[in-house]
Parts: C-alpha cells; sequence; structure tokens
C-alpha cells in the first residue's frame, strides 16, 4: 500500500535520459583531409575493422567489428582519428556498417632550395 502513495524510487528511462561521462567512447570520427595513409591505425587494430588502401586512397571502418578500444586514436600521429562521446547510429547487418573513405589529403610541397655561389 506504501508504494501507491510515494514517488518511485528510480526514474524510468524515456523520461529522464543519460547522460554520457567524460570518458565515453561513442564513436570514432575520421577526417579524410589529414590522413597520409601511414597504414599505422590499420597495423593497431586488434580487431582489423580499419584497413587502409595507400594505392586507391581508401580508409575503411567497419563498425561491427570495431570495439572501440582507442589504439587507433592514440597511435594517430596528425590527429586524423577521435572519440566522440555520442553513440553511432544503429546499423543492420543487412547494411554491414562498413563506412569508406576518400583520403583526401595532398603532401604540401617542399620549398626549392636556393642555389648559393
Amino acid at each position: 500500500m506504501k508504494q501507491f502513495f510515494h514517488t518511485p524510487a528510480t526514474t524510468s528511462f524515456p523520461y529522464a535520459p543519460l547522460e554520457n561521462f567524460e570518458g565515453t567512447r561513442g564513436h570514432m570520427v575520421f577526417d579524410p583531409s589529414k590522413c597520409t595513409s601511414c597504414m599505422m591505425c590499420m597495423k593497431r587494430c586488434p580487431s582489423q575493422a580499419i584497413t587502409v588502401q595507400r594505392a586507391e586512397k581508401i580508409w575503411t571502418l567497419d563498425r561491427f567489428r570495431c570495439v572501440m578500444c582507442g589504439n587507433c586514436v592514440d597511435v594517430c600521429k596528425f590527429d586524423v582519428l577521435s572519440m566522440e562521446r555520442e553513440y553511432a547510429k544503429s546499423a543492420t547487418p543487412s547494411e554491414r556498417g562498413i563506412e569508406t573513405y576518400e583520403i583526401t589529403y595532398v603532401k604540401p610541397e617542399r620549398p626549392k632550395k636556393e642555389a648559393t655561389e
């Protein structure tokens, strides 16, 4: 009888959505304009979710294989990869959750040395 006259001790999920804390690993974000195709992220990935095709300039992430460990983000020297706190959109197995990007990085030209006489 006591339950009918008091508010519940917990909040229901849709009423108060859960907030992500600071260390949450939601999903990975890739910036194709900074990627130099060094392949370190692919070599460091324990679940082999990342593939880099250097000749075709294609970078692929299989979201179903990725375990969000963050190794690829730690090893990337060019800040190409980052972890966002929000979770990725859901995908069905028929969609496969594979994201493919074309690497658009252009190597800057070195300044020409002047001939000294």
